[in-house]
């Protein structure tokens, strides 16, 4: 009679465990991004010491596609921005375990508000602006985790997402009712614009990590996790894993940086109530 229950955790465990990647707003499609998803399950099921096809990889460059997955019962790991993480942790029910450090960048990046040079000297100053963002789409991180320390933004800010960020630089350097939300990437790019003098830095946020790894709810057992942990850690120490991670523009998955990401997180919430 024992041998029952046994047995279907046998199976259980075996189930593949997809591993959900979403960064709403940045580069890539879900069809071009599969090649090298499936690289990296593959390599990281190899790392774990599983089976092949043990994990499946998916990247969602939208929201609402990234959120659908996870809502699906085979999503157990995910890697996710921190403005998604921040939206999506409660739906989801996601428990943060690691950072991810993003090719040339770092486990942690600082947000930059921009705006034509002199335009913008308090919060108060962008009544009735546009402030656009990759983050857009998560206004309470926008005015929370970005801004929050620098001050209360007013009612009619009109947060708005958009990944076609140099457009609205330009515009904003123009002279146009516009300042943009950069992330660290985009941050350090700025100074390469040939229409740069014209802009300034306004405020920077508090380091705040780039990228966050969670498991999904109580999908993925313990030990099963704990071995995907080892395994994520150790990933760039294998030809292959080091390949998958370049494939998808990482360098490697590093203890989260807790004092940064619970700062960043209880500036949402205040901002989000």
């Amino acid at each position: 009679m024992t041998a029952l229950p046994v047995l279907a955790s046998v199976l259980l465990a075996a189930e593949p465990v997809a591993f959900v990647i979403c960064a709403p707003g940045y580069p890539g499609s879900t069809a071009e991004a599969q090649p090298a998803m499936d690289a990296f399950a593959a390599a990281l099921a190899a790392r774990a010491g599983w089976p092949a096809g043990s994990i499946v990889g998916a990247y969602f460059e939208s929201g609402k596609a990234g959120a659908e997955r996870l809502a699906k019962p085979d999503a157990a790991v995910a890697m996710l921005s921190l403005p998604f993480f921040l939206q999506e942790a409660g739906h989801a029910k996601l428990q943060p375990r690691l950072g991810a450090v993003q090719a040339g960048a770092g486990a942690t990046e600082v947000w930059s508000l921009v705006a034509k040079k002199g335009r913008v000297t308090s919060p108060a100053s962008l009544a009735d602006w546009k402030l656009v963002s990759l983050a857009g789409y998560a206004p309470a991180f926008v005015r929370g985790t970005a801004l929050g320390a620098w001050g209360k933004l007013p009612a009619s800010v009109e947060v708005v997402q958009s990944s076609q960020v140099l457009s609205w630089l330009r515009k904003a350097a123009a002279g146009e009712n516009v300042a943009v939300l950069l992330d660290g990437v985009q941050g350090k790019a700025l100074a390469t614009l040939p229409f740069a003098s014209d802009l300034e830095v306004v405020v920077r946020s508090a380091p705040v990590p780039s990228g966050v790894v969670a498991t999904v709810g109580k999908r993925l057992p313990a030990d099963r996790w704990a071995a995907l942990d080892k395994a994520l850690r150790s990933l760039r120490e294998s030809p292959d894993g080091a390949a998958a991670l370049e494939g998808i523009r990482l360098e490697s998955f590093v203890p989260l940086d807790e004092a940064a990401f619970a700062a960043a997180r209880k500036s949402y919430g205040a901002a989000d109530r």
